[in-house]
């Protein structure tokens, strides 16, 4: 599996972690292309810890209610975005990755896998929950 991480990503990375892009910057497409970095660099675990420090520091930063933050949806993206990853195993950037796999960007394809009920619940929210509908595939 080859994928890279342009310029572009690690500057954008940079300023996720910084908190200098806008809250308005940081929409979905972001949030996958976030987590594409991640991955290129580290295992899912580790990417989900990096994604969720940054994403707390984002909303602190921006002045967001840290209870924005939702636990599942964010380690079970990241755990998409790895599935596809294996999928596609050749990307030259977040962007291309993203083009590649443009079902990516329908954020509701985790009600595919979750039931509403799962997703949107408080413990969904505060600690990640594993799939009830169908499950996402895991990779090391």
């Amino acid at each position: 599996m080859t994928h890279h991480v342009s310029p572009d990503d690690r500057l954008f990375v940079a300023q996720l972690e910084a908190s200098t892009l806008a809250a308005t910057q940081f929409d979905h497409r972001a949030h996958v292309r976030a987590a594409y970095v991640y991955l290129a660099e580290s295992d899912p675990e580790t990417a989900t810890r990096r994604m969720r420090a940054a994403l707390l520091a984002f909303l602190q930063h921006h002045g967001i209610a840290a209870s924005k933050y939702h636990a599942t949806i964010t380690k079970a993206w990241v755990l998409a975005v790895r599935h596809f990853m294996a999928l596609t195993p050749d990307a030259e950037s977040a962007d291309a990755f993203i083009d590649a796999n443009a079902q990516l960007l329908d954020s509701k394809i985790m009600l595919n896998h979750y039931s509403a009920s799962l997703l949107f619940s408080p413990e969904a929210r505060a600690e990640f929950m594993e799939p009830d509908q169908s499950p996402i595939p895991k990779y090391d």
